[in-house]
């Protein structure tokens, strides 16, 4: 009697697993369809421009997304599908681990489907698994942490605790958030049965691997008298981060996760406290909390909380498949009567009508997140619609949200830089340090500057700062993103020689470039003071 059940279980699962991997290769595609369909993003640039100074560390991040860089630089090129075919992969494998997550916590073919398919529709991770940046890898490194927290708890197996303190090591290599993830199940455990994991001998040969693998990125912040908590204190003091009430944080939530999902994640948090099949997984519930109320604690950006939310949807999807009676017992019992037959079907309607309407919703914001239209569509969708993300920065965006914002206008500028410089005598180019007062238009020199015949740029932000005037004197520079006035204080002639700005692109990228001349200290001595971490 029992292997029938057991048997349609095992079918179910792999079944599960199977619609879990389309999903996935779904997500894969959209992002390789629409990859080339805008521009190169800013920090994509930046992260490719580290990649030609490989160290333990940058002034505003670690260097894994770095070494990615560098091997993707090396062994698929430069282009933009290049760039972003291996974070796309990594958005793909977040959405298998997903619902890999919903099937080790117990649930079947429709949870493991619908938690795969929220990761898949959430705002924010259709905008993060675009581009090259450290967000995407940090989410699937905090869940594959979670994964094999849950392994623990099912198996018992301690083993599992030595692998969580090798990746979560890596997670510090990648983005030091990873520090939230590791507070709140530290919480977790400590308040939940699962305690009885702090005497496992392999827990703490994991914080020792923890420490091991971090070990070289703390040791480089060291000895730069770390310049990431210098960064921190400057953008706090400009006011540059826009800081949101508690009540508000919640919101930008519920909204930047696509509204839709909400009751997903919610009821996932409830489900995890109140079942008696998820309070198994309680450490998860406070996790979540800890990780929530300490970043509205330290006024952190809204999306900072975004990693975590995998396992409420895995959560939440398990408990609405459960309310809503996918289970063996209705489906292979031996006598269902009408009224049992009525309540199955009722509860099948509420259950794909609610996958319909995150499909419906996930396709109607799609547009904000990934460039699925034409940039004049997309205006004219946006319009009709009414509805505008929620600002992070204190930022003149123009048009386009700011991740769109910033993949306009880059090569454009390149091209007028390079009218600039060729326009100067030979001899005269050999001299010329192009500097910008950012580390973007820095950046996009570097990327698209051999195309245009330009050298490497230099600039006093972040880590160009770390990188030096690379034996430029100052003798004749071409300056970017500046207004001129204060050049004045530095060289003798300041003469406006063009301006750049895309309609697309942010407010700040529209600006004048200046050729100056005859700078009044040798910008090798000067360079110390130039500083800027921000």
């Amino acid at each position: 009697m029992t292997a029938a059940p057991s048997l349609l279980l095992q079918a179910r699962n792999r079944s599960g697993q199977a619609i879990v991997l389309c999903v996935a290769a779904g997500a894969l595609v959209l992002h390789l369809l629409t990859a080339t369909r805008y521009g190169i993003f800013r920090d994509e640039m930046y992260y490719l421009a580290c990649s030609h100074h490989m160290a333990w560390g940058f002034v505003d991040h670690p260097p894994l997304t770095v070494l990615i860089a560098w091997l993707g630089r090396h062994l698929l090129g430069e282009s933009l599908f290049a760039v972003r075919l291996l974070p796309a992969l990594a958005g793909a494998a977040l959405v298998w681990l997903t619902g890999a997550i919903a099937r080790e916590m117990g649930g079947g073919r429709f949870a493991q489907a619908t938690a795969a398919l929220a990761v898949v529709v959430a705002p924010m991770y259709l905008v993060m698994h675009g581009l090259l940046t450290d967000n995407v890898f940090e989410q699937l490194i905090w869940m594959g942490c979670v994964w094999l927290v849950i392994r623990a708890i099912n198996t018992g197996n301690e083993r599992n605790w030595l692998w969580f303190g090798v990746l979560a090591g890596v997670g510090f290599q990648n983005k030091y958030s990873i520090a939230f993830l590791l507070l709140g199940l530290l919480a977790g455990v400590a308040l939940t049965p699962e305690r009885k994991f702090l005497r496992s001998r392999y827990l703490w040969f994991g914080v020792i691997a923890c420490t091991v693998i971090a070990m070289p990125n703390l040791v480089w912040q060291i000895r730069n008298h770390f310049p990431f908590l210098e960064l921190i204190h400057n953008v706090r003091m400009s006011g540059r981060d826009i800081v949101r009430s508690p009540l508000a944080f919640v919101a930008d939530q519920m909204m930047i996760m696509n509204p839709l999902l909400a009751p997903l994640w919610v009821g996932g948090l409830i489900w995890l406290f109140i079942s008696s099949k998820g309070k198994r997984y309680r450490v998860l519930g406070w996790c979540f909390l800890v990780v929530l109320v300490t970043l509205m604690a330290i006024k952190a950006k809204n999306y900072y909380v975004t990693p975590v939310y995998p396992m409420l949807f895995a959560a939440g999807a398990i408990g609405l498949e459960s309310i809503t009676g996918l289970s063996l017992g209705y489906s292979v019992g031996k006598a269902m009567d009408g009224v049992r037959r009525v309540r199955n079907l009722y509860l099948d309607w509420i259950r794909y009508v609610y996958v319909v309407l995150i499909l419906v919703g996930g396709a109607l914001l799609a547009p904000f997140c990934v460039p699925v239209l034409s940039p004049e569509n997309f205006l004219r969708y946006e319009s009709r619609l009414g509805l505008k993300p929620p600002e992070i920065e204190h930022q003149h965006n123009g048009p386009f949200p700011q991740w769109f914002a910033d993949e306009f206008g880059w090569e454009e500028m390149v091209r007028e830089v390079a009218r600039v410089y060729h326009s100067l005598p030979l001899d005269e180019q050999k001299r010329t340090a192009i500097f910008s007062n950012g580390w973007g238009e820095a950046a996009a020199i570097d990327y698209f500057g051999p195309k245009y015949g330009l050298p490497r740029a230099i600039s006093k932000h972040n880590s160009y700062w770390v990188w030096g005037p690379d034996g430029y004197s100052g003798e004749i520079m071409i300056v970017l993103r500046s207004s001129g006035r204060n050049d004045r204080n530095f060289f003798r002639s300041v003469e406006d020689v063009g301006s750049v700005g895309h309609p697309y692109s942010r407010g700040d990228e529209h600006f004048h470039i200046f050729l100056c001349r005859g700078a009044k200290a040798d910008l090798r001595a000067a360079w110390p003071r130039l500083k800027q971490f921000d």
